[in-house]
């Protein structure tokens, strides 16, 4: 399992189910994961989700952005949801930002 300290000071974990969860519905993240965990500590941007959840979004690759959904339980827990790539940023733009480097 994976942990890293989200823009909140928030530890996130990484459990293996959710790892397996995200490969499963997501075939194209299984090379992912170090990324996964680098995009919650380091975004480029943070969106609000439309039921408490976060989404922190990176760049990849020139028009490919990895989008991380995770949720922040308490300030000292918080676990990911699900991750995958997308190349339409535009649709993510539309929530509300949160964090901006």
């Amino acid at each position: 399992m994976g942990i890293v300290i989200s823009k909140n000071n928030v530890p996130i974990r990484l459990p293996d189910e959710r790892w397996f969860h995200i490969t499963e519905e997501h075939s194209e993240m299984a090379g992912y994961y170090f990324e996964v965990l680098e995009t919650i500590e380091e975004p480029e941007i943070i969106y609000e989700g439309k039921t408490g959840e976060l989404l922190a979004v990176r760049n990849i690759e020139e028009g490919k952005y990895i989008v991380v959904i995770y949720r922040e339980l308490s300030k000292e827990d918080g676990f990911v949801i699900t991750a995958f790539i997308t190349k339409q940023k535009n649709k993510l733009e539309r929530r509300r930002k949160i964090w901006k480097r």
